[in-house]
C-alpha cells in the first residue's frame, strides 16, 4: 500500500523508483499495489502535484499502481486513455496482477463454498492455538518502566486484596485500538486481575477525559482498604486515533490527581499501569515515591487482562522495550509541527527529533525496559579493527569528511561479527532483549547514537547464553551526510550493549582495478 506522503517531492503512489523498481523489482512483490485510500485524489486534490485528475491517474497507473482504494481511478482512468496520457497496455498489467492474486484464491474456480478458503469463519479465527499467540503477544509487548523496592510481582499470599481503579480498570474494546477484527472474547484487568486475588473496583474518573474529580474520593477510600493498588490510567481512540491528534502528553483531565491521591492514600504499594498507543509525560510518577512501579501495556488485544495481571504477579516476566522516546510536555513548545527537520539546530533552538539526534531530558529513552530479572552483558569477541574494501575507480576517500560512499564500498556480505555473553543473575527465568547502539567518530555529521542491531534470548535464572551479533557495516554503520549521501565514517565507532561498550575502529582498502 503506498500512503499519502511524498519522498523527494514525489508521492508515493506516483513513484515508479519505489513502486516498480523497489517494490516489485528488488522485492520481488508477486501480488498488487493498492493505494492508501483516495492517496490519488489526495496529491492531485490537496498536494497539486499535476495540473488534470487524467494526468494524476496516469502517473499513478504508470507508476505500478494496480488498485485504487477509492474513486478516482475509476472515475478518471477512461478520460487519461482517451487523451493519450495512458495506454490501454498499462491498464492491463494493473489489472493483470490484481486479477493473479484473484485467481491464487480460487475466485473463478466455481462455488466459492467448495474452495479453499471459501468457508472461513470465527472457529477459524478463534482457535485455541490464535488465542494462545494473542496472549502471547500481549504479554511480550507489555513494558516495566519502573520498579523500585522492587515492588512487583504481587503475590497473592501477601496481596489478598487489590483495589484496582481508574478509567481503564474494565474496559473491553478499549484494548484492541483502531484497525482491529471482532475480538473472539475479552479479558479486561479487572478480570484479570481478579483471577489472582480478591479486588475492590472503583473507576475514579466516568471515562479517560476524566473531566470531574467526583470519583476521586471513593478511589482513595478503595485503597485504603487494599493490600496493593493498581491504577490502570491512560487513553483510548476518544483523545487519540486517526484524524484525532492529541493536543498534549500529559494525562487528560483530572487523571493526575486521581493517581496522586489514590497513592498517597493506599495503605500498600501503587502500581500505576498505562494503557496508551503513544508515549505520556508520567514526570510526576516517575518522581513520586510512592508509586512505586510503572508499566506500560500499550493497547493490548483481547487478552490485555489475563496478559496485564500475569504480569503484575509474576507468571510473565517482562521483557519489552519502548518502541518511542517519552518526551516531557515542554519538548511540545520547541518543536513546531511544521518542522520536520530531524537533525537539532543550536542557532534555532530546534532540539532535533527521536533518540538518534534530540539529547534533552525525557520521562523514558527509546528502547528502556526493566525485568523481574538482571542481565549482564559481556563482549566475548568482537574485531578492534575493520576494513573496508573500495572500488579502485573512484576518489573513495572524501578529505574533508574522512567517509567513504556507500556506493563506492564493496559491500557484499560486509558485516562486523560480535559474541556477546548473557548472564542472567537473578532468580527469575527472563528473555532478554540485546540493542546494540552505535556512536559514529567525533566531528561526523551523523546521530549521536543509532540502533544497529537487536537480539532476544531466553536466558534461565543463573545461567549465561551466548548470543552472535551481526552489523552490516554499509547499512548500520554509515549515516546520510548534509546532501543526502550515505557514507560510512573511518575511524572509531563505538557499539553500545547496555551498559558494555566496544570500539571498533574503520579503515579502507583500495581494490585495484580490472582492465579488460
Amino acid at each position: 500500500m503506498c500512503s499519502y506522503n511524498q519522498v523527494n517531492g514525489i508521492p508515493t503512489c506516483a513513484d515508479p523508483r519505489l513502486l516498480r523498481d523497489t517494490i516489485r523489482g528488488a522485492w520481488r512483490l508477486n501480488g498488487y499495489i493498492v493505494s492508501d485510500c483516495d492517496s490519488v485524489g489526495v496529491y492531485f486534490d490537496k498536494q497539486h502535484y499535476t495540473a488534470t485528475p487524467e494526468e494524476a491517474a496516469a502517473d499513478a497507473i504508470k507508476a505500478g499502481l494496480d488498485l485504487d482504494c477509492g474513486p478516482f481511478l475509476a472515475i478518471h482512468t477512461q478520460g487519461a486513455v482517451d487523451r493519450g496520457l495512458l495506454k490501454e497496455t498499462d491498464v492491463d498489467s494493473a489489472l493483470f496482477n490484481t486479477l493473479a492474486v484473484q485467481m491464487r484464491l480460487g475466485m473463478f474456480d466455481g462455488d466459492s463454498t467448495t474452495a479453499l478458503f471459501g468457508n472461513l469463519g470465527p472457529r477459524d479465527v478463534c482457535t485455541p492455538a490464535n488465542q494462545e499467540l494473542a496472549l502471547e503477544a500481549a504479554r511480550q509487548g507489555i513494558v516495566l518502566l519502573k520498579n523500585h523496592g522492587p515492588s512487583l510481582p504481587l503475590s497473592p499470599r501477601r496481596h489478598r486484596t487489590v483495589a484496582v481503579i481508574g478509567p481503564n480498570s474494565d474496559v473491553t474494546v478499549t484494548m484492541i485500538g483502531n484497525y482491529a477484527g471482532i475480538a473472539c472474547g475479552y479479558t479486561s484487568p479487572l478480570q484479570g486481575i481478579s483471577r489472582y486475588t480478591k479486588t475492590i473496583h472503583e473507576p475514579g474518573c466516568p471515562d479517560v477525559k476524566c473531566k470531574n474529580a467526583h470519583l476521586i474520593k471513593d478511589a482513595m477510600g478503595a485503597a485504603r482498604q487494599a493490600d496493593a493498588t493498581v491504577l490502570i490510567m491512560g487513553l483510548d481512540q476518544s483523545i487519540e486515533a486517526e484524524f484525532l491528534d492529541r493536543d498534549g502528553l500529559l494525562l487528560p483531565g483530572y487523571q493526575q490527581e486521581l493517581v496522586t491521591k489514590v497513592a498517597k492514600a493506599s495503605k500498600g504499594p501503587t502500581i500505576l499501569v498505562l494503557m496508551s498507543g503513544g508515549p505520556i509525560d508520567v514526570s510526576f510518577a516517575e518522581k513520586d515515591p510512592r508509586i512505586s512501579s510503572i508499566v506500560w501495556v500499550g493497547y493490548p488485544g483481547q487478552a490485555g487482562g489475563t496478559a496485564i495481571a500475569d504480569v503484575l504477579f509474576g507468571t510473565h516476566n517482562p521483557g519489552g522495550k519502548l518502541p518511542m522516546t517519552w518526551y516531557k510536555q515542554d519538548y511540545l513548545s520547541k518543536v513546531p509541527m511544521t518542522t520536520m527537520d530531524m537533525r537539532s539546530n543550536k542557532a534555532s533552538g530546534y532540539p532535533g527529533r527521536t533518540y538518534r539526534f534530540y539529547k534533552g531530558p525525557v520521562v523514558y529513552p527509546f528502547g528502556h525496559g526493566i525485568s523481574y530479572s538482571t542481565f549482564i552483558h559481556t563482549v566475548a569477541d568482537g574485531p578492534a579493527l575493520f576494513t573496508v574494501p573500495v572500488d579502485g575507480r573512484h576518489k573513495y576517500l572524501n578529505s574533508t569528511t574522512n567517509a567513504i560512499r556507500v556506493t563506492h564500498a564493496k559491500c557484499g556480505g560486509l558485516s562486523i561479527g560480535l559474541q556477546v555473553d548473557v548472564k542472567n543473575v537473578g532468580s527469575k527465568d527472563g528473555s532478554h532483549t540485546l540493542l546494540v547502539y552505535s556512536t559514529p567518530p567525533v566531528g561526523h555529521w551523523g546521530p549521536h547514537k543509532q540502533l544497529v542491531a537487536f537480539a532476544k534470548v531466553h536466558v534461565p535464572a543463573g545461567t549465561q547464553q551466548r548470543v552472535p551479533i551481526n552489523i552490516h557495516v554499509c547499512k548500520f554503520l554509515s549515516v546520510v551526510d548534509k546532501s543526502g549521501i550515505r557514507r560510512i565514517p573511518m575511524g572509531e565507532h563505538n557499539l553500545h550493549i547496555g551498559d558494555v561498550k566496544h570500539m571498533v575502529s574503520i579503515q579502507s582498502s583500495l581494490l585495484g582495478v580490472i582492465k579488460s
